[in-house]
């Protein structure tokens, strides 16, 4: 049998951090598992290449919801990225923590040593920004940061445009004060991707101590005496065990660290009967808080010179292709939407809880999944609810580790996230309607000027409104019964496992949530090694 002091299950945002901390010490054997391939393909590098992977199965999960009631009974899909990487490999690249006040609101739920002032450092560490250290960014770290490769004048607008309407300008957006309307920052290296796996396990991956597999399919983990002793695992077809002598550490995010937990017989034992397998641990979370951002749609027709949607169609897509392959920059070198606005739907928030986004180009997806640019000039928005209360679960649908569980998201079920996403419509098109982008706008396209009411914009959020896909919260963190790990992410009732993703996040972030899946990995490995289980004997 193959053993190893540590096995991180999933190559993925915090995955690979936590391999590449904890193999820094020599004096230790670390196995990083992945389901997935390797992700080193043109359309991963590029970052304009995100749309080509949004239904690409090679590198993505491609996971549909159940039908969802509160859309009107819609699936709902889910990209989830397959492969070294995980979905940093496959998402907008978009660096943006969060707001202070989610971590101060997670260590105020029990959660001792995950304030903001707790995280920041952390954050600092795996950060190499463009514009250098300071008190709230690092220089030195792993994984590069940069500024758009190229703005744009629609872009400038929306900025003059939401300050117009009282949202005020901000030079970092995850600086203090956390609130305003910017350029976003990119994990984008030299015109490239940068993601977990470039940012944390290429550049060490020589090390003798560190071992990375692919297209290894982990059905469980293996349990003995209340520890987790190591997994079970799907290797070329065949089925085997892999021994770990201090810690399983479950990376794979909020859909598969919950599934594997289950597999497991760690969740409620009810559920577990169910489908045949013993509940070794009765955990009842497992699978529960699920919780997601939810964004409506908004696109104008806009005068010819205020969209680049012409100049990646037709030959002018061509010239853009050179351009970058030659220089790294130009259109196809930027991540998601340029600009946003953190701003509250009402008065009386406590903070930000609106992401207001514009991109100065507009597509479609084809029947064959691939984007394809509007052949006329159009700006596209969003509005994303930050701070949703709605809450969604995940279930096993059988006890084959092979078949994705359900996944029952739930969206806009709490009164309140309807109000406030409403009011948050309604504040975009307020800004567009403000100079100086309102004399660049032709007509709204989406939802359309015949949109009017609350209970028209409701339906255009339900039947048009999609995922943020930024699922968290399905092994969720606390001190409570419902919690499924401590505050030092071990598994609550099994020794020598944890889980250090996205899942365990007691509340979703106000942000994108690829960089405090980061830092969570960061924080995770550091808590390992400051617990440093004894090694226990394994016999080969």
């Amino acid at each position: 049998m193959e053993i190893y002091d540590y096995i991180v299950v999933g190559a993925g945002s915090a995955g690979c951090v936590v391999a590449s901390r904890l193999s820094e010490d020599p004096g230790v054997r670390v196995l990083l598992v992945e389901a997935g391939p390797d992700m080193n393909h043109l359309w991963v590098r590029m970052p304009a290449g995100a749309g080509k992977l949004f239904m690409n199965k090679q590198f993505n999960w491609a996971f549909d919801t159940e039908p969802v009631p509160t859309l009107g009974g819609r699936t709902v899909y889910w990209p989830r990225g397959k492969g070294l990487g995980g979905s940093s490999s496959i998402n907008g690249m978009i660096y943006m923590r969060g707001q202070p006040s989610d971590f101060d609101q997670w260590a105020a739920l029990g959660n001792d040593g995950w304030s903001w002032a707790d995280v920041l450092p952390y954050f600092i560490r795996s950060e190499a920004n463009q514009r250098g250290a300071s008190e709230y960014h690092g220089g030195q770290g792993p994984l590069h940061v940069s500024d758009a490769a190229v703005t744009h004048p629609t872009a400038d607008d929306f900025i003059a445009a939401a300050q117009q309407v009282g949202i005020q300008r901000s030079a970092d957006l995850n600086g203090p004060p956390h609130e305003g309307v910017a350029y976003r920052q990119y994990t984008i290296r030299n015109g490239r991707r940068h993601t977990s796996y470039n940012a944390f396990i290429e550049p060490v991956r020589h090390r003798r101590n560190l071992t990375v597999r692919t297209g290894v399919r982990v059905t469980r983990v293996l349990l003995e005496s209340g520890q987790a002793t190591g997994i079970e695992v799907i290797d070329q077809g065949e089925r085997r065990q892999i021994a770990a002598a201090r810690e399983v550490i479950l990376s794979g995010g909020a859909l598969a660290s919950p599934h594997l937990l289950m597999l497991s017989g760690i969740g409620d034992g009810a559920a577990l009967h169910h489908h045949g397998i013993a509940a070794t641990i009765e955990s009842p979370g497992v699978g529960r808080d699920l919780q997601d951002h939810w964004f409506g749609s908004l696109a104008w027709r806009v005068t010819p010179e205020s969209s680049y949607n012409h100049r990646l169609r037709g030959l002018h897509k061509y010239l853009e292709g050179i351009r970058y392959l030659l220089t790294g920059s130009g259109y196809l070198a930027l991540g998601a939407a340029p600009v946003t606005a953190y701003a509250r739907s009402e008065a009386g928030r406590p903070e930000a809880d609106l992401q207001l986004t514009v991109s100065p180009m507009t597509f479609k997806f084809n029947a064959s999944g691939n984007p394809v640019v509007d052949d006329f000039p159009a700006v596209s928005g969003s509005m994303v609810l930050l701070t949703p209360d709605s809450r969604g679960h995940l279930a096993l649908k059988s006890p084959d580790p092979l078949q994705a569980p359900a996944f029952h998201p739930n969206y806009l079920s709490d009164p309140g996230d309807i109000r406030r996403s409403i009011a948050g419509l309604r504040l975009m098109r307020r800004i567009a309607e403000a100079a100086p982008l309102s004399s660049r706008i032709v007509n709204e396209l989406v939802p359309g000027v015949s949109v009017t009411t609350n209970e028209q914009l409701l339906e255009h959020l339900k039947k048009n409104g999609n995922s943020g896909w930024h699922q968290v919260g399905t092994c969720r963190m606390g001190v409570d019964g419902q919690a499924v790990v401590d505050p030092r992410l071990r598994v609550r009732g099994v020794s020598r496992l944890r889980v250090i993703d996205a899942s365990i996040m007691p509340r979703i972030v106000a942000g994108n949530t690829n960089a405090a899946c980061i830092m969570i990995g960061e924080k995770g490995a550091d808590m390992i090694r400051a617990d440093a289980a004894p090694a226990r004997a394994v016999s080969r």
